[in-house]
């Protein structure tokens, strides 16, 4: 199962277990971060339509916040004399991907699939007394 996830306006493929690095987040290292789902695909069924989407939690662990490598913008106008030479090191942020989806849905499920064998256990009884 994996999500494709949009923060600082970029969009990620995520599964659970990736790290990545990602635009500057206001969290501490180790807090738990939730990120905005838009697609999410489970290997039987794809679910593109950001708003239903975005139902589904993708969770995060925040492991590092640092600087990215070094950039330099070279500006440049021929014949006018003009250079200018600067550089530029983004704040980023590294996470590892908790869990794609939500612990809800799965207990969900779950009670789901108890129901009826409890409809059923209801149900035996009630026929015993019938005979």
């Amino acid at each position: 199962m994996y999500a494709i996830v949009k923060t600082g306006g970029k969009q990620y493929k995520v599964a659970p277990g990736d790290k990545l690095n990602i635009e500057k987040l206001d969290a501490e290292v180790g807090a738990k971060v939730e990120l905005e789902a838009i697609c999410v695909v489970d290997g039987k069924k794809v679910e593109a339509d950001p708003t239903k989407a975005a139902a589904t939690k993708v969770t995060a662990i925040v492991l590092e916040q640092f600087k990215g490598e070094k950039q330099l913008v070279f500006k440049f106008k021929k014949r006018k004399n003009y250079k200018k030479l600067r550089g530029h090191r983004q704040q980023l942020t590294r996470v590892e991907i908790e869990s794609v989806g939500s612990a809800k849905k799965a207990a969900e499920k779950k009670t789901a699939e108890k129901k009826p064998a409890a409809k059923k256990a209801a149900e035996k009884p009630a026929s015993d007394d019938a005979e």
